[in-house]
């Protein structure tokens, strides 16, 4: 028997399409009922039951229990990080559900990655932040340079709260429609974080696009020096 990481374990926990709809659908990062899964999943009650006991069993989603309610959230940034992977190796394998439509236009565009910006926008972003040298890319390994520091905290991020928790700061995450690389990490939640805080976008129904107001986009296209709507 050979000693490391199980990794079959999690790829016979990956290897069924209801629990896959249910993790895509978490990755929107809000909490759901076993309900709203379910029907996500396209699967009776019960089935769902079944199924988000072995995603918590196998610690890819984490319940909570609020009141009467349980809500299921994944279980980590790692776990977002491994289902935007495997988006982009399915989109590259030309493996698709579906045909695009104008929903997956607007994924394409703008879009929530658990915690942070991702699609044409969230790439943009990243690209604004290295050619400005707020952040360096050293060979893949993305890093919040000193000339970063007052970038970042004069739109109301402080870099010292970045390096409090367990997070890497700046992380690079392969966009499944854009082939390229958002930024992930403590940084690009704290950038999404304050792009809501700002009003400039939101998402409807509580979905994974992100909608950007015509001001919002503006502003946000000067700040990360960006002609993103061209």
């Amino acid at each position: 028997m050979r000693d490391g990481p199980d990794i079959a374990r999690i790829g016979a926990l990956l290897g069924d399409a209801a629990r896959t709809n249910m993790l895509t659908a978490l990755m929107s990062g809000q909490a759901l009922t076993a309900g709203e899964l379910a029907r996500e999943a396209g699967v009776t009650p019960q089935t769902a039951s079944s199924h988000l006991a072995r995603l918590a069993e196998g610690v890819l989603i984490r319940p909570r229990r609020q009141g009467r309610c349980v809500y299921y959230a994944l279980a980590g940034y790692e776990v977002a990080d491994l289902m935007e992977a495997l988006d982009g190796l399915a989109i590259a394998a030309g493996l698709k559900r579906t045909r695009p439509g104008p929903r997956d236009a607007a994924m394409r565009r703008s879009r929530v990655c658990y915690d942070h910006l991702a699609g044409e926008l969230g790439v943009a972003m990243l690209d604004g932040l290295l050619a400005v040298g707020a952040v360096a890319d050293h060979d893949g390994a993305l890093s919040l340079t000193e000339a970063g520091e007052p970038f970042v905290r004069g739109f109301g991020v402080e870099p010292e709260t970045l390096r409090a928790g367990r997070r890497p700061v700046c992380k690079a995450c392969l966009d499944w429609s854009e082939r390229r690389s958002h930024l992930a990490g403590a940084l690009g939640k704290a950038l999404l974080d304050r792009i809501y805080a700002l009003g400039w976008a939101h998402r409807p129904e509580g979905g994974r696009v992100l909608v950007f107001t015509a001001p919002g986009l503006a502003a946000f296209e000067r700040t990360f020096c960006l002609r993103a709507a061209a």
